[in-house]
């Protein structure tokens, strides 16, 4: 295992892995992004300091998912606007029809990160909004847990656990 810190971040590749598996099986590939000074999105659209952004390829233009930033062209109100999320920027990728997808710690650049911290959001983050996963039954009636992103109270107070049955992990082979 490596853990330098001089080793490449596995979120600019979890990213692209996610985005291809949505357009191989014709799902729309969503990211949530928490919104800075370092990111370029018409700021009309952000609510919260996130923004959540179409990146399909019917919806954008000249997408360059990089392993520093993701960067297209998009219609916003009809006019073309250049984007530019740093990747540790995004707060998720996931699909838009059933909501699959994975979530990211969000942290500073100078942080590591590990492909194990993918999964949770730390209490000790000090993003605008902490969001907690929440399991719930698949729009397609399956057994399929799907993974919710929502957003809790201010950043201070760690998310208190959803009520019912525990959220649990499917291995898919």
């Amino acid at each position: 295992m490596i853990n330098s810190p001089d080793s490449t971040s596995t979120r600019p590749y979890l990213i692209r892995a996610l985005y291809e598996w949505c357009t191989d099986n014709g799902l729309t590939p969503y990211v949530a992004v928490s919104v800075d000074d370092s990111v370029q999105v018409p700021r009309e659209y952000v609510k919260n300091n996130e923004i959540v952004l179409n990146i399909s390829f019917d919806a954008t233009s000249s997408l360059k998912l990089g392993n520093d930033f993701i960067e297209f062209k998009a219609r916003f109100a009809g006019s073309s606007r250049d984007i530019m999320v740093p990747i540790v920027r995004v707060i998720a990728i996931y699909a838009r029809e059933n909501g699959q997808g994975m979530a990211f710690p969000m942290g500073t650049q100078s942080q590591p990160e590990s492909a194990s911290s993918g999964a949770s959001v730390p209490a000790s983050i000090s993003a605008p909004a902490v969001l907690s996963a929440v399991a719930s039954q698949s729009p397609a009636g399956s057994d399929s847990k799907v993974v919710q992103l929502v957003p809790t109270g201010d950043g201070d107070e760690p998310p208190k656990p959803p009520s019912g049955p525990r959220p649990s992990l499917k291995r898919i082979k």
